[in-house]
C-alpha cells in the first residue's frame, strides 16, 4: 500500500486488475507539472498544465517506481491509461482528481494517457504526471520524426466506434462508446511510428454541416483553434510540428443529406461548386502553413447520396495538379468487410482496423518524404 502523496490518500492498484484510484486534487501546480510529450493540439495553462478539446489528445511520460499519478481536471471526457504499452484502466469523466496507478515493479516504466472522446464544448486540463513516493519522473520521451495530421469529421474522430450496435442509446450513448485512439488515423500513425494530430469535429463539413445545421459555421470556422469552445482562439503551432502527410476527410456531412428549403444552395451542383472553391482555399491554407513538401491525401468514402462528393473531390485534385501542386492525391476507401456497426451507422472498431490497413497500403505506394 502506498503512503499519502501529492493529492491525498493513495490506494495501490495491481496492474492486473487495471483500475485507478481517483483522489481529490488541488489545482495543478509546480509539483504536479512534469515532463511529458504531447500528441495533439494544446493550449498552455498555469503551473505547467495544458488545456485541450480535440479528440485523441495524448500525453506520454516516463517514470521510475511502483506507481504514477495522473493529474486531471475534466468532467466531460473519458481517458485510457496505458502503462508500458498496455491499457490498464479507463477514466470515465474523472473530474478534478489525481488518479493513481500502483502495484508496479520498482523499475522504469512508460505511461500514456489518451483522450477517447470529443468535447468541443468544454476544455479538459492535464496537470502532468506525479511519481509515487520513492520514485521519480524521468525525462520526457522523444518526439517521433514522422508526423501525420488527420483532418475530418465523425468518421475521423472515431464517433461511436466501440458500440457494436447502431443504436447506442441503451448502452451508454456516443461518448461511452467512442475511442479516438482506435480510430483509423491513430491506428495508422502507430503502425508507422508517427506522431499525429486528430483534428476532427463530428457533424461539420467543408461548407455545409449535417442536414444543413448551424449554417453560419463549418469545419473551417474551428480548424485554426486549439480550444474549440473559445471563439477566436488561435493554436500556437510549434515549429516542430511539420507533418509530412496530411489526410483530409471532409465532405460526408456536406453531401449525405438532401438540401433543405431555405439553404443557400439551390441545387446539388451549386453546393458542389461552393465545396470545390472552399476546398481549394483550405488546401491553400495547408500549403501556406506546412509548405509544398507535405503530401496531402484527399479522402472520401462511397456512401448513399455521396456521388457528388467523390466526383467533386476528384476534380479538386485534378485542378491542383493543373496548378502545379503535384504532392496531392485522391483516396477513396471501401471494403466488403465494413459493417458500420458503430453508433448511428458509423464505422466500428473492425471498420477502423480495415480502413487503417487500406490507408497504410495507399501510403506505401506514395513518394513520401519521411
Amino acid at each position: 500500500m502506498l503512503t499519502a502523496a501529492a493529492a491525498g490518500a493513495v490506494t495501490a492498484v495491481s496492474p492486473v486488475t487495471a483500475t485507478a484510484s481517483p483522489t481529490r486534487a488541488t489545482a495543478p501546480g509546480p509539483r504536479a507539472a512534469a515532463p511529458f510529450h504531447t500528441v495533439g493540439r494544446v493550449s498552455p495553462a498555469a503551473g505547467g498544465a495544458v488545456r485541450y478539446t480535440w479528440p485523441g489528445i495524448a500525453f506520454e511520460g516516463r517514470f521510475r517506481g511502483t506507481g504514477v499519478g495522473i493529474v486531471l481536471d475534466d468532467a466531460d471526457n473519458d481517458y485510457d491509461v496505458q502503462i508500458d504499452g498496455t491499457t490498464t484502466t479507463t477514466l470515465v469523466t474523472p473530474g478534478r482528481t489525481t488518479s493513481w496507478i500502483g502495484g508496479l515493479r520498482h523499475t522504469e516504466h512508460t505511461v500514456r494517457i489518451v483522450k477517447r472522446t470529443e468535447s468541443p464544448w468544454a476544455a479538459g486540463l492535464f496537470g502532468g504526471f506525479v511519481a509515487a513516493p520513492g520514485g521519480a519522473i524521468l525525462a520526457r520521451p522523444r518526439a517521433r520524426s514522422r508526423q501525420i495530421e488527420f483532418i475530418g469529421d465523425s468518421f475521423t474522430a472515431g464517433y461511436g466506434n466501440a458500440s457494436g450496435t447502431r443504436d447506442c442509446s441503451g448502452n451508454g450513448g456516443v461518448n461511452r462508446n467512442s475511442n479516438a485512439d482506435l480510430s483509423f488515423g491513430a491506428l495508422t500513425a502507430r503502425a508507422l511510428g508517427a506522431d499525429h494530430q486528430l483534428n476532427a469535429y463530428s457533424g461539420l463539413g467543408m461548407v455545409r454541416n449535417y442536414n444543413g445545421g448551424n449554417p453560419t459555421t463549418d469545419f473551417r470556422t474551428y480548424y485554426d483553434r486549439a480550444l474549440l469552445n473559445v471563439e477566436g482562439d488561435i493554436w500556437q503551432r510549434p515549429n516542430t510540428w511539420r507533418p509530412q502527410v496530411i489526410v483530409v476527410g471532409l465532405g460526408i456531412n456536406d453531401f449525405s443529406t438532401a438540401l433543405n428549403p431555405g439553404e443557400r444552395w439551390a441545387t446539388e451542383d451549386d453546393l458542389a461548386a461552393a465545396y470545390a472553391t472552399a476546398y481549394h482555399g483550405f488546401l491553400d491554407t495547408l500549403r501556406t502553413r506546412y509548405g509544398r513538401g507535405a503530401y496531402i491525401v484527399v479522402s472520401t468514402t462511397p456512401l448513399p447520396n455521396t456521388t457528388a462528393l467523390t466526383r467533386t473531390a476528384e476534380r479538386v485534385v485534378r485542378e491542383r495538379g493543373g496548378r502545379g501542386d503535384h504532392r496531392i492525391g485522391h483516396w477513396s476507401y471501401d471494403d466488403p468487410g465494413l459493417d458500420r456497426l458503430g453508433c448511428d451507422w458509423h464505422p466500428s472498431l473492425n471498420d477502423h482496423r480495415i480502413i487503417s490497413g487500406l490507408l497504410l497500403g495507399h501510403l506505401a505506394a506514395l513518394p513520401l518524404r519521411w
